[in-house]
Parts: structure tokens; C-alpha cells; sequence
């Protein structure tokens, strides 16, 4: 099991023990997932973004470090999304928090442009770069205390891209604009050539959607970098996902805005959309959905639009139509009064046949049966443990990256404290009982 942490440590532990094998240190924080693809001339290696927008090789066997690649020199540049793997190459996409920066009103907001780039895995290096946003920034505004504005700016690629070998293309679904004019390929599905990186479509579905923090400080200075349009701040998290349904292809992406969306891979064209929450800022689907080809499960998050009770639930789609099959509403009476929790569900869902796994901020994970969304286990995270590395831990709130499952064992991360949520330590394994 690979997994890395806020502190940039990498941990490859015993997958039935929990043992630990070894300990990479990263220069900077691991919230991408880990790739793992074989070497040149024989073994394995491991591949992870960090938060200074490098990315790294690490020895599967011993940790050792092979090679570490910078893809992107911007101050507020991160790699969150996993980087994509396929015959020699990897597919890094750049995302950033200077919508974060752009809080501070002396601040020349905003010149970052979300990138993918194309590495060679035996050796880091690049083989192409192309930034989403075609156009480059300039200086447009001076803001309300004199400072330089820029734009158009952000789109960054917060999930791992989507690739599709058979039409050499890749998808990428992207982030928010965060600066005037609104970049047109903002909240938008893009597709990129594997073998150039040249756009070959954009499909726009929220546009006009510029934010930054500044947006949301009651002082007017502190509001100086908060763009004209003021969002509605309803990019995508979520990775797209290619499917087969009826012997047709089509793209799923889901979006902050509590909608989801099929198009068609060839040509970004929309087939049908489908509201399933109302969206916002911390809404609708944030990190991840699931598909088995003919439903698509979506869990929902509306964390700061709804209160503990009303926001979350699990939905299932017709994937061929976009027709809803059933829901689960969120649980109620979770929270009972505990500090930062709450019962949205932002966190990436995990499917396995007949059932669907889902986390919440309430730091329960649930398993729902796919043929009706009953709940078949529920699981309180939300306590102390003793480790097997001999360490007190607690569970906390759940979000981001889903369980992941292999060979009967359900692996959960447990405590994520970002927005006031409840925080934890805690890598909790779980195995079928006979």
C-alpha cells in the first residue's frame, strides 16, 4: 500500500499488516494519488506529485529516489491529481492555490495557467507542455488599493487526466477562472492530443465563473482581487470518465455545480446533462464519481449551501440518459453536536460489483448495494485507535481520495480538517469476514 501525506512523507506499507516497508521524504506535501508503472530494463517504480509542482520517481522496492522533475516554476503551482501512466509516458496535470494568494490585495492576481505535461517515466523528462488557457496573461485592471491585475487566468487540473489511447486523446476536466476576462476554457472538459499536446476541443459548461478568496471577506479592500464576475465558483474536482454504454462511448464529467454531464469523446459535443444537488462553492460532486456502464453513482456535497442533515446522499444514474435510478438521502443525526462535522459527501466514490462506497464528512464510510442504494455497511470512523506502528491515532472526517479496494481488503484514510472539518491520523484496513 502507497500512500502519501500533508508532511510529504511517502509511506509503502505491508498490505495485510500495515508494516512499514519503507519511508520516502518528498521536498514538499503528497496529496496526489500514486502511480506505479514497470521500469526500463526491469522493476517498478512509483510516480506522485507535490506541492511545489514537482514530480517524482521513487524505486517500488526500495524507496530510493530515480529522478524529481519541476513542471511548473508559479509560485502557487501544486500537483494534486494523480499523474497518468501509459507506455513510457506520464501525464501530469498542474493545479494551483493562487486563488488562495489572490486573498491579499497587494497581490498581482492572477497569472497561473492550469498545464498538462507530458514526461518521459524512465527519465523525468519533459516531452510536451500545454497550458489550457490558450491565451497569455495581461495586465488589465489596477485594483482598488493600485495593485496590478491580470488575466485571463486559472483553469487549473485538480484530478488526474482521463487518456484515451485508441483516438490519442486525453481529457482533462478544469477548475475556475480567477481573474477577468473570463478564460474560455474555465470550467470546461478539454481534449488534448497524447502524442503533442495539441487542444482539439473545449467544451465550456459554466461560463463567466472568475473567483478568489478575496470574494468572500466582508472588508471592501480585502475584496480588492475579487473579479468582476465573483464567481459562482463551481469548477470541476472530479477526473472525467470515459464509458461504453450500449456500444456507444461517452464522457461523464461532474461538477461543483450539482450537475452531471455526458458528452461525446470525439468531439466534446453534449449528449445530456443531469442536476443532481443544487452545487456551490463546497457543492454538488466534488472529487470523484463511479460508473459501472450503465449507472454512474454520484455523491454529493453542498457542505457550506446546507446544513448537517440536508446536505449529502448518495444518486445513482442511467448512465445511457442521464435518468435518475434511485437516491440515497444523507443519514440523519450523525453529528450530534460534535465540532466541524457535518454529513456532506464531497469525497471520490469507489465501486466495486454490487456495491458502492462512499465517504462523509461525518467520518462514517458507507457501503450501498448499486440495484437500490440501501446501505449495507456503515462504518463510524470517528474514534481512537491503537496503531500497528505502536502510535495513538484518531479518525476524523472523510474526503477527497475514496476507499480503495483489492483482494478483499478496503482501504480509508480518515481525517481531513481543511474548512474547520474534523481532523484524524489514521490509515484504517479492513478485511472479509468468513
Amino acid at each position: 500500500v502507497l500512500v502519501g501525506t500533508r508532511t510529504g512523507l511517502v509511506y509503502s506499507l505491508d498490505a495485510l499488516s500495515g508494516c512499514v516497508l519503507w519511508v520516502h521524504e518528498a521536498p514538499s506535501a503528497v496529496r496526489s494519488a500514486i502511480s506505479v508503472g514497470a521500469i526500463q530494463g526491469g522493476g517498478f517504480a512509483v510516480y506522485f506529485g507535490d506541492g511545489l509542482a514537482s514530480v517524482h520517481a521513487v524505486d517500488l522496492v526500495t524507496g530510493e529516489l530515480r529522478w524529481s522533475t519541476n513542471v511548473e516554476t508559479h509560485l502557487a503551482a501544486q500537483i494534486t491529481g494523480a499523474p497518468a501512466l501509459h507506455e513510457g509516458r506520464l501525464y501530469v496535470p498542474v493545479s494551483s492555490l493562487e486563488e488562495v494568494s489572490a486573498a491579499d490585495p497587494r497581490y498581482e492576481c492572477c497569472t497561473f495557467r492550469g498545464s498538462v505535461v507530458a514526461l518521459d517515466a524512465a527519465t523525468g523528462d519533459e516531452l510536451w507542455k500545454t497550458f489550457v488557457v490558450r491565451e497569455a496573461p495581461h495586465r488589465t485592471r489596477l485594483n482598488a488599493i493600485g495593485t496590478q491585475n491580470w488575466g485571463p487566468s486559472g483553469a487549473g487540473i485538480w484530478s488526474a487526466p482521463t487518456l484515451d489511447p485508441a483516438r490519442n486523446l486525453l481529457y482533462v476536466a478544469t477548475g475556475d477562472a480567477y481573474s477577468d476576462p473570463v478564460a474560455s476554457e474555465s470550467d470546461a472538459v478539454v481534449a488534448l492530443a497524447m502524442d503533442t499536446g495539441a487542444i482539439r476541443w473545449v467544451t465550456q459548461t459554466t461560463a463567466g465563473d472568475a473567483f478568489t478568496l478575496a470574494c468572500v471577506s466582508a472588508n471592501p479592500l480585502a475584496r480588492a482581487n475579487c473579479p468582476e464576475s465573483n464567481g459562482p465558483d463551481v469548477d470541476y474536482g472530479a477526473s472525467a470518465v470515459l464509458v461504453t454504454t450500449g456500444g456507444e462511448d461517452l464522457l461523464l464529467a461532474g461538477q461543483k455545480s450539482g450537475v452531471m454531464h455526458a458528452l461525446r469523446p470525439e468531439t466534446g459535443e453534449l449528449v445530456w446533462e443531469a442536476r443532481v444537488s443544487d452545487g456551490g462553492m463546497l457543492g454538488g460532486i466534488e472529487w470523484g464519481f463511479a460508473t459501472d456502464g450503465d449507472q454512474v453513482y454520484v455523491s454529493l456535497s453542498d457542505a457550506i449551501e446546507k446544513a448537517p442533515g440536508q446536505a449529502g446522499g448518495v444518486t445513482a444514474l442511467r448512465v445511457r440518459d442521464g435518468e435518475q435510478v434511485w437516491h440515497a438521502p444523507p443519514v440523519q443525526d450523525t453529528c450530534a453536536g460534535r465540532e466541524g462535522c457535518h454529513t456532506a459527501q464531497p469525497g471520490a466514490m469507489t465501486l466495486i460489483p454490487g456495491v458502492a462506497f462512499a465517504s462523509s464528512l461525518d467520518g462514517h464510510i458507507r457501503a450501498h448495494a448499486t440495484d437500490s442504494g440501501r446501505i449495507i455497511w456503515d462504518f463510524d470512523t470517528v474514534r481512537e485507535y491503537r496503531t500497528v506502528n505502536g502510535l495513538e491515532a484518531r479518525g476524523g472526517s472523510l474526503n477527497g481520495p475514496g476507499p480503495t479496494v483489492v483482494e478483499g481488503m478496503v482501504y480509508v484514510v480518515s481525517g481531513y480538517a481543511t474548512f474547520g472539518h474534523m481532523p484524524g491520523n489514521v490509515l484504517l484496513a479492513f478485511g472479509v469476514e468468513d
